[in-house]
């Protein structure tokens, strides 16, 4: 809805496209000399940006977003106004918050391409190092853009009156926004335990591949018919690993403790069983190769499991056991054992979902489901590869609705706040632009702004 837009701006959406997008420039920049749209204090806008960064919105946003290239240059230097304004007033961050941003958007990027080779292909960079460069001071002038925005509005906070007024506008204009429906849920999960023996064969079957890549093989190809690394047909099971980087901690020790060509003996992370070859050490970057197996489950211990799951909901609905009890008697999940089974949303770090943007094959098996119902039981695996049962209870269910006052306070109450924010940001940057060194091109003076970002004279 439109309101929407107008509460939330590009805020959240500039940071979520920002160093996507602002990469995608930089390797643009190595082949082209970019038009020059405005300078704001040492800080630049490219011709390119504006309309790579208005595609992006659009794009994130399904074209239910249409922008101007006027109105994205006008948030564009918003941005550009807050990072300069930052370094005046002395906002730091520090290299390991950094360094941490810059390995999440590698991780995410590898995700999307498929491999590390890929997405500096793609990017049109010399190798990884070139992009980290690169990323470290997108990652930084992004950080900041963030802390002055938190330091201009950090005393901002709204009343229960102010809540009232703001819902009470939206009301009269016909506007109040419609919340998408939303749940949330609990689960009770047993894992399927492999046999005592199981690690034994693992063991002995990397030793005799080791033995193998010493006499000769290539771990590459052993890698790719035996690993059960998912990530093994993109790249062989080949990594760069830093001490920075997001991998289990066992793994990246492993591979700093290799001399160049070594073969590890069996070592056991959270993902399975594995051996690791060294290849190459360059400064801080280590690439090595490994092979992944995990424990087997026959399917004997599998069928029993999901048994026991059917005997345990079956419990619950002829009421000798609550859920509640239930979950702390049998359910195996360390993460919902003891809170009620009650599930995370990790995306915002609470209890709710959005139904309509779950992953697809959850919501199939919760879209019809009622409150105090309880899903069928299913089988799940986790990206470590632990095999389990579980069952899904509904704990809670709003339909899409218009927004009601009482119902929805806490959502009101965020919206209404951030609207404020962003009124003071807005106040805050119609006094900097006036002792500010501003440029824009004359293509772009053409453009109507909400600021004055002309410094024409009224």
């Amino acid at each position: 809805m439109q309101y929407r837009i107008k509460t939330l701006q590009f805020i959240k959406l500039f940071t979520l496209v920002f160093s996507l997008v602002v990469v995608q420039n930089i390797s643009a920049q190595k082949t082209k000399i970019d038009g020059l749209a405005v300078v704001i204090g040492k800080n630049i806008v490219l011709d390119s940006d504006i309309e790579k960064f208005k595609q992006e919105v659009e794009q994130n946003n399904e074209g239910k977003i249409t922008i101007s290239d006027c109105e994205m240059l006008e948030q564009l230097m918003l941005q550009k106004l807050l990072a300069h304004h930052a370094i005046v007033d002395s906002v730091t961050v520090s290299d390991a918050e950094i360094n941490a941003g810059v390995d999440r958007n590698i991780r995410y990027f590898i995700q999307q391409y498929g491999s590390e080779e890929k997405m500096v292909n793609a990017y049109n960079f010399n190798d990884v190092d070139d992009l980290k460069k690169e990323l470290y001071n997108i990652e930084k002038e992004k950080m900041l853009i963030g802390r002055e925005q938190a330091k201009i509005t950090e005393t901002i906070d709204v009343t229960p009156e102010e809540v009232r007024i703001y819902y009470n506008g939206l009301k009269k204009e016909n506007n109040l926004p419609e919340f998408p429906a939303e749940i949330s849920m609990a689960q009770i999960v047993v894992y399927a335990n492999p046999e005592a023996n199981e690690s034994e064969r693992i063991i002995k079957k990397l030793n005799q591949i080791k033995k193998d890549i010493e006499g000769g093989s290539s771990i590459k190809m052993k890698a790719i018919i035996n690993s059960e690394d998912p990530g093994v047909t993109q790249n062989g099971g080949r990594y760069p690993v830093t001490k920075e980087s997001g991998l289990d901690a066992t793994f990246k020790d492993m591979a700093f403790s290799l001399e160049v060509n070594e073969v590890s003996e069996p070592f056991k992370t959270q993902f399975g069983y594995h051996i690791m070859q060294l290849h190459t050490v360059k400064g801080n970057i280590r690439e090595v190769s490994h092979i992944l197996l995990q424990p087997q489950i026959p399917e004997d211990k599998l069928k029993e499991t999901e048994a026991k799951v059917e005997k345990i909901k079956q419990e619950i609905k002829d009421g000798e056991i609550t859920f509640e009890e239930a979950v702390k008697k049998y359910s195996e999940d360390k993460a919902t054992k003891f809170n009620g089974g009650v599930i995370i949303n990790q995306s915002t770090g609470e209890t709710t979902f959005d139904l309509t943007r779950m992953d697809p094959a959850l919501y199939a098996r919760v879209n019809n489901l009622q409150k105090t119902e309880i899903s069928d039981v299913f089988y799940d695996e986790t990206r470590e590869g632990e095999k389990m049962y579980k069952f899904l209870y509904m704990k809670d269910r709003t339909n899409t609705h218009t927004a009601d006052l009482v119902d929805d306070y806490v959502k009101i109450q965020q919206l209404a706040l951030q609207k404020k924010k962003q009124e003071t940001i807005r106040k805050w940057s119609n006094e900097k632009i006036n002792d500010t060194y501003i440029k824009l091109n004359n293509n772009h003076k053409k453009c109507t702004f909400e600021r004055n970002w002309k410094k024409e004279i009224n």
